[in-house]
């Protein structure tokens, strides 16, 4: 009887050992990741790439654009030039046209010193204006001349053949009007363009003329007949 009840013991340990290993291989089974998850990377599902979501990519250029046509929008076309648009950037390129010359001219014929201050401004601002329209004329498909106006070349040459004192009034003031009718054409057209290339043209346009009536004025040789002058040329008709 002894025997039997030491034999039950026996068991009853090995039966207790037993449950308590099954129970924890079960935990440890428990706590590790379930198939296809394991070794993924930070911020990434099953199998997914860096800077992707599982099973979805980037769209390309051309998926975007075939998404978009197949939601029935219709890809960005060009953009119009109108004819306001095109007469802009030819009095740009005729402004250069002779502004330049002026603003070399104001180095050897000028007596003030404003007034060579005033024509190098013109020599900087126009020499990048100029090389800008050429080039969104270009790209735009606009003709522009490779000539001032006939009224442009008579001011230079005006300027040619004064010196001293007389090169200095005619200088700020022929410039001082060319300058402030322009800067109103400018206005207009910034405002009605649809074209960004115009848009940015004309934005630059509008600093570096502004700039060059800032450094005329500046001489102190302005006429208050010029201003009147330039406020009827731009002064809307009733």
């Amino acid at each position: 009887m002894r025997t039997l009840a030491v034999l039950a013991a026996v068991c009853a340990v090995i039966a207790t050992v037993l449950i308590a290993t099954r129970g924890s291989d079960g935990d440890a089974s428990a706590t590790q990741a379930p198939a296809g998850v394991a070794g993924q990377g930070y911020g990434q599902s099953a199998g997914a790439g860096y800077g992707y979501s599982s099973g979805t990519g980037h769209a390309t250029g051309a998926q975007k654009d075939g998404a978009a046509d197949e939601a029935g929008q219709a890809p960005a076309g060009p953009q119009p030039v109108t004819e306001i648009d095109k007469t802009f950037l030819v009095k740009v390129r005729q402004a250069g046209l002779w502004e330049i010359p002026a603003g070399r001219l104001a180095q050897t014929n000028a007596s003030s010193e404003a007034v060579k201050r005033a024509g190098l401004h013109l020599l900087d601002g126009h020499s990048k204006l100029d090389q800008l329209v050429r080039e969104d004329a270009r790209i735009l498909g606009v003709p522009i001349p490779d000539e001032a106006t006939d009224e442009q070349q008579e001011w230079v040459r005006q300027l040619e053949n004064a010196r001293g004192a007389e090169f200095d009034r005619l200088f700020a003031n022929v410039l001082r009007s060319s300058h402030g009718k322009i800067f109103a054409t400018i206005a207009e057209v910034r405002a009605a363009t649809q074209n960004d290339l115009i848009r940015r043209h004309a934005r630059q346009a509008n600093q570096t003329v502004l700039d060059h009536m800032e450094v005329l004025e500046d001489t102190g040789l302005v006429d208050s007949d010029t201003l009147a002058e330039v406020e009827k040329s731009v002064t809307p008709s009733q």
